[in-house]
């Protein structure tokens, strides 16, 4: 993947924007106007046929009355109600995917009594599914004995239980038995001390599972939700886990100290992970990020998206944010919750609004994607997951209120057709101009016939009815004027 060099007193004022808007404390995030040179930004950035989210500047060099917006998921129905004996109101850290003709999910069932807040059963590895990612079911599996019975929805109950982080393996080279691999949280023994570690787990059909490798990560907290999963864009495995950023390894095991933070590493065969790293922000205060739910963007795979949970240890309250980043290390995230504790219910008390690991397009509608959330921790007989609705592509937006534009970066792609993620009630127009800013015959601003109305695959036509084909492979700018729209993505098709 090619990215564009940035000058370094353009990577300053960069800096300087975001810093005064996130003091601001504002949602929309303007990036100033200014005129930009092609040398400014050094080769054209090669989009091929990949989709591009505008959820950071990768592909902006300038806009005017236009600004980029964060947008908010929607509330929908409880998805699923942790209320059978073996789970209860501490149940948490889930993990749902996507699998064939089914969505999994995995979840831990633990109880406290809500006077004493102490466990009144020990920690399990639980297991649901669903056909159409709205209605759950527990299946009974038979694996694991819960006061004397088998019928339950028990996947483990071995070490790691309060953390059990499953995921679907996509690496070709995986072998049939270990398609689905898991994460949970351990000790070690080290010069005869107790240390925290994470252990790697396996299991050929998601349901049995057995350990493959001890301690396959033990520099960390982990006493977090700590995840792994394929990179096939990048061919390899990364985690992410939970570090302090003051913490380190002495004589008794680990030492908090600081805020909770995340690090990440990657690995060629899940069981030896190098190139560990903290994870870093383009520009975000040190606050506490208690959960990471990093995953690559089904849609664009070359973009991690996350759903870190930041926590506030005075009222322990949380609250889900959203960060972006192109290389799994250095994120975007924005200062603005996702989903407020005033969001429909029961999500202000103690640690009860955690968003779920997991993104699902459901069935028969290509226009949303869902999300889960936690709610009612500590509460009730047992806490429950709400989902919630983002329109697809939708985290972020170049928003215009009234009209603005944007010019992009130079740029190469592939294919004849270009389509736009954009919803708006004006019309939105698009110039094709060479490396200098000079319109391309044929598809300046004045030739293209406006786009108006919402879809998530607008295709730009122009009155020659010309397609871009000709123009594939040579550097190229994109002027589009919006008029009260949000434009979310492009892709060259």
């Amino acid at each position: 993947m090619s990215t564009s060099s940035r000058s370094t007193s353009s990577r300053r004022e960069f800096l300087g924007q975001l810093a005064a808007a996130a003091a601001a404390g504002s949602l929309c995030l303007p990036l100033a106007p200014r005129r930009i040179h092609a040398a400014e930004t050094g080769s054209a950035i090669d989009l091929g046929s990949r989709r591009e989210l505008f959820v950071d500047d990768f592909l902006i060099a300038r806009m005017d009355g236009a600004e980029l917006k964060l947008h908010k998921p929607e509330p929908r129905d409880v998805a699923i109600l942790c209320d059978q004996p073996w789970e209860g109101n501490t149940s948490a850290y889930y993990a749902i995917f996507p699998d064939d003709d089914r969505f999994r999910m995995y979840y831990r069932g633990s109880h406290v009594d809500e006077k004493t807040k102490r466990a009144t059963h020990p920690e399990f590895a639980c297991y649901a599914e669903s056909r159409d990612g709205l209605t759950w079911e527990k299946p009974q599996l038979g694996l694991v004995e819960f006061n004397g019975s088998k019928q339950n929805n028990i996947v483990w109950a071995g070490q790691g239980t309060h953390n059990f982080t499953p995921f679907k393996d996509g690496n070709p080279a995986c072998e049939p038995g270990a398609r689905y691999k898991a994460l949970a949280g351990a000790t070690t023994t080290v010069d005869g001390k107790a240390r925290g570690c994470l252990n790697a787990l396996q299991s050929p059909d998601g349901l049995r599972w057995t350990l493959l490798s001890e301690a396959v990560i033990t520099a960390g907290a982990f006493d977090s939700q700590n995840l792994a999963f394929w990179d096939a864009v990048r061919g390899e495995y990364r985690a992410y886990w939970r570090i302090f950023t003051a913490g380190h390894t002495d004589e008794r095991g680990w030492k908090p100290g600081g805020v909770r933070a995340i690090r990440t590493a990657t690995s060629k065969d899940f069981l030896h992970w190098a190139n560990q790293a903290d994870v870093q922000y383009v520009d975000s205060p040190a606050e506490h990020l208690y959960t990471n739910a990093v995953m690559p963007y089904f849609r664009a795979p070359h973009l991690f998206i996350a759903f870190p949970t930041r926590f506030q240890p005075k009222t322990q309250q949380v609250e889900p944010v959203f960060m972006t980043s192109r290389d799994g290390v250095l994120f975007r995230r924005w200062a603005e919750e996702l989903i407020p504790i005033t969001a429909p219910k029961d999500r202000d008390g103690n640690r009860s609004n955690y968003m779920t690991w997991g993104l699902l397009q459901l069935p028969g509608n290509d226009r949303e994607l869902s999300v889960y959330a936690t709610e009612a921790y500590y509460a009730g007989p047992g806490s429950r997951v709400r989902r919630f609705t983002f329109r697809t592509d939708g985290f972020v937006s170049v928003h215009a209120a009234s009209e603005g534009t944007l010019l992009t970066k130079p740029l190469t792609f592939s294919g004849s057709k270009l389509s736009l993620n954009l919803a708006g009630k004006g019309d939105t127009r698009i110039e094709l101009q060479n490396e200098s800013g000079q319109p391309l015959p044929g598809f300046a601003l004045g030739d293209c016939l406006p786009i108006a109305g919402d879809s998530i695959e607008h295709i730009a036509k122009w009155k020659s009815g010309e397609d871009l084909g000709r123009l594939a492979g040579q550097p190229v700018r994109l002027r589009l004027v919006i008029k009260e729209a949000d434009l979310y993505s492009i892709r060259f098709q």
